[in-house]
């Protein structure tokens, strides 16, 4: 029998809408930040030492923000909102100043992706005004690179991720359309070099190991559809995982590329082995649909934490300790806090015995 699930280290609360997007800056030598993007237009700079928001920046005019992740460091912040905007903001030093923004035009949901160049200069790709259009631009001069149509029609960009392969040719995009295809793109010729049926329901999202060359997509069916690239850099099916409801909202790989994790329509985060796509852990806390998942990038991998961001309106923490077993995942929980949660606080969730061991 399987053991029940075990609480989060603690929660977020206080973010005043759905949690669309989290991203965490936790590598220099400053605070650990947590940033997260509601469905209400606020982005917070969450302190993780305090577990309290440092900063409540009112963005996208009161829309939706889907995107949220940071340029170099910290004090650059690029955010992404229903308002058909993508927005540069400086948050150094107390700020929160609005520096630049891009139309993008789109009225969707499919989220940026960001990929640095060199030291200072970025490509940005995002959906475009026309429904099967892709965009790529240069940040910070916002120079357009290329416009990316495929030539049948697919339905809408629902996912993309944007990456620089270690070979030095030009960058690589992957994309999930409406119709439930993964196309590979090649930016520096403006072609395609690969495209898949992986779902029958549009691609919700999309993650890919660019050092394994793996990748991972969910929908709202009840599967995950594995693939892989080959060396010719064709799109190859692999295994799909079953799941027990419907529906994955966002996918994330750990920095270290042994874990992913899954934020489920059904309120669940789930967590797999990413060598083999093992089921490890059903993580239950959350009342509504979880939106978002992201594993923080601490140095220290006994820093390393789990979010998860839910339509609930709360961020849930967890991590995984060194005492964890094969096929198992143990997560260290502190005794509860007293005391309510204003906004913009944490609160300890309620907890049994540290150190609970579940299987999903």
């Amino acid at each position: 029998m399987s053991r029940p699930s075990p609480s989060p280290i603690y929660t977020l609360r206080g973010a005043g809408g759905p949690l669309n997007t989290l991203h965490f800056s936790c590598q220099g030598e400053g605070t650990p930040l947590l940033f997260s993007g509601s469905g209400k237009g606020a982005i917070h700079i969450w302190n993780l030492n305090s577990r309290r928001a440092e900063k409540i920046i009112e963005a996208h005019s009161g829309n939706s923000v889907i995107w949220v992740s940071t340029l170099q460091s910290a004090d650059a912040l690029i955010s992404q909102g229903r308002d058909m905007q993508v927005c540069w903001w400086d948050v150094s030093e107390g700020r929160s100043e609005l520096v630049e923004s891009v139309r993008t035009g789109s009225v969707g949901y499919c989220q940026c992706s960001l990929v640095e160049m060199s030291p200072a200069n970025y490509l940005l790709a995002y959906a475009g005004e026309q429904t099967e259009e892709i965009k790529i631009i240069e940040l910070p001069s916002k120079t357009a690179v290329c416009t990316l149509v495929p030539e049948e029609k697919l339905g809408m960009v629902m996912c993309l991720q944007l990456w620089q392969p270690d070979s030095g040719s030009g960058p690589l995009l992957l994309a999930g359309y409406e119709n439930g295809s993964l196309l590979l793109w090649d930016v520096t010729q403006r072609s395609k070099l690969s495209q898949v049926k992986a779902h029958p329901e549009p691609v919700m999202c999309l993650t890919f190991d660019t050092t394994s060359l793996r990748g991972v997509s969910g929908s709202s069916e009840k599967t995950l559809s594995s693939w892989r690239l080959d060396g010719q850099s064709n799109l190859q099916l692999q295994d799909c995982v079953t799941l027990v409801n419907p529906g994955v909202s966002q996918l994330c790989i750990r920095m270290d590329r042994k874990l992913l994790a899954s934020a489920g329509w059904d309120h669940r985060i789930r967590v797999f082995g990413w060598k083999k796509l093992r089921p490890l852990a059903v993580l239950q806390y959350h009342t509504d649909m979880v939106l978002s998942v992201a594993f923080s990038d601490h140095r220290d991998p006994r820093q390393r934490v789990l979010a998860a961001g839910s339509k609930d309106q709360r961020i849930s923490l967890w991590w995984r300790t060194a005492a964890s077993l094969p096929g198992s995942l143990s997560i260290s929980v502190p005794m509860p806090q007293e005391g309510s949660a204003r906004r913009g606080e944490a609160n300890a969730a309620p907890t049994g015995p540290s150190q609970q061991m579940f299987q999903m």
